[in-house]
């Protein structure tokens, strides 16, 4: 490993991920890398040995209480993973994402074991975010289109980044199509909700009121239970039969259906796409934002499509209506499927983990339109990530707070 020190790759423009992992993993990108063997710390890891899993039922990692890789939390998975991969004992390991979907507490149980880590092993990062990189990190390499384009000190590489946080959409977002005749009240509201799964209590009297028009981030560390409540929200967890639980004017259980729930509701999540491969255009993929599926089925109307057309012109995609969605550079992908959660208003914008892999140009661009609509659509959001971003400008905070009974909560107006 002579004349090559713990180092991160920048990826630029027209890179792929994906084949860049493989390239590293396989010695065949950096120097000195040849004969070692290498492993890969990424969630692409954790998503296999998941497959694996459910597919051939071999279960490589799991916890002291048998718990599988699906089971654990975003933290848990990680933490699991790296105990597996310092078992091989690697020449080196690349690191993809590290602190994403990570509360506070993991992050820094990870980065102390990282560091550990790096006294005697090779540490390859990949970066997106300036305020990830590692503190061991000595030299970082510039690609673009999968090549190396430049190779600095991480001194050097620093004062060069020049991330763009000024980013704007001057026009005004579109107006709704439809108007949701919801009766006058909370949009949703949870009295002493309590949840548990297999004994294990997850939310202990959760009370919880979200308005119309009101932008909230829901923040607490891994396990707390923000999943669940999202899931309640959603109408998708079965545990929210015989709650107090009002979703859109209805008590859950009064004969609503999950199609009730869903129609008032834009959902966007970072993993939403992440198995579709579709040759669905950007067009298309907006469009059907009017039907909740992901990639358009229906012949849209006229109406429809003008609006999708005047929500890419917002973001500056309309003369690229055409091109697949699935080849668009990630933070792109995400900046349409939140025009495609908002085309037709909803009540409620649901935001989960929406900054995952994104770098922090494309963070900014998200950020900015986030706070527009906020600023112009009474859609009430409910924004869900550990990371408290720069700009971004909820109104309140609700905080997951764990117990020996499970997490309680509580309301802060104002990010942490």
């Amino acid at each position: 490993m002579d004349g090559i020190k713990h180092c991160a790759i920048d990826l630029a423009a027209g890179c792929n991920n994906n084949w860049i992992t493989d390239q590293l993993i396989n010695g065949r990108l950096l120097p000195n890398l040849v004969g070692l063997e290498g492993a890969l710390y990424s969630h692409i890891t954790i998503n296999k040995l998941i497959e694996e899993e459910e597919i051939h039922d071999r279960f490589e990692i799991t916890t002291a209480t048998n718990s599988s890789l699906r089971s654990m939390s975003s933290g848990e998975q990680k933490k699991a993973l790296l105990q597996y991969i310092l078992s091989k004992k690697p020449g080196f390991i690349v690191i993809d994402n590290v602190l994403d979907n990570l509360d506070v507490e993991a992050q820094n149980s990870i980065l102390s074991t990282l560091q550990q880590i790096a006294a005697h092993t090779l540490i390859i990062q990949i970066i997106n975010r300036k305020k990830d990189i590692l503190p061991f990190i000595v030299k970082v390499f510039t690609m673009q289109n999968n090549k190396v384009v430049k190779e600095q000190s991480l001194d050097d590489y620093l004062k060069e980044w020049n991330a763009k946080q000024d980013n704007h959409f001057p026009e005004t977002i579109p107006p709704a199509l439809h108007t949701y005749h919801l009766p006058k009240g909370p949009l949703v509201q949870l009295n002493d909700v309590s949840v548990s799964y297999d004994g294990r209590q997850i939310l202990n009297k959760i009370s919880w009121t979200i308005n119309a028009s009101e932008f909230w981030q829901i923040v607490g560390p891994n396990g707390s239970g923000k999943s669940t409540i999202l899931s309640l929200i959603t109408g998708d967890n079965p545990k929210g039969y015989g709650q107090d639980l009002i979703l859109f004017g209805r008590k859950k259980g009064s004969g609503e259906t999950v199609w009730d729930i869903k129609q008032n509701i834009g959902y966007f999540t970072s993993t939403m796409t992440q198995f579709f491969s579709r040759m669905d255009s950007i067009e298309k993929m907006v469009i059907s934002g009017f039907f909740d599926s992901v990639g358009l089925y229906i012949i849209p109307s006229e109406l429809q499509v003008k609006t999708a057309h005047d929500w890419l012109k917002i973001i500056g995609l309309y003369e690229d209506r055409n091109k697949p969605f699935c080849f668009l550079p990630l933070g792109r992908q995400r900046i349409i499927l939140v025009a495609r959660a908002m085309v037709k208003h909803p009540p409620l914008l649901i935001l989960d983990e929406p900054t995952s892999g994104l770098d922090d140009t494309n963070v900014a661009i998200f950020t900015a339109l986030i706070n527009k609509i906020a600023a112009e659509s009474t859609s009430a959001i409910l924004y869900v990530s550990h990371r408290a971003e720069k700009g971004l400008t909820p109104q309140y905070v609700y905080e997951l707070i764990p117990g020996n009974n499970g997490s309680e909560g509580r309301i802060r107006t104002k990010q942490p």
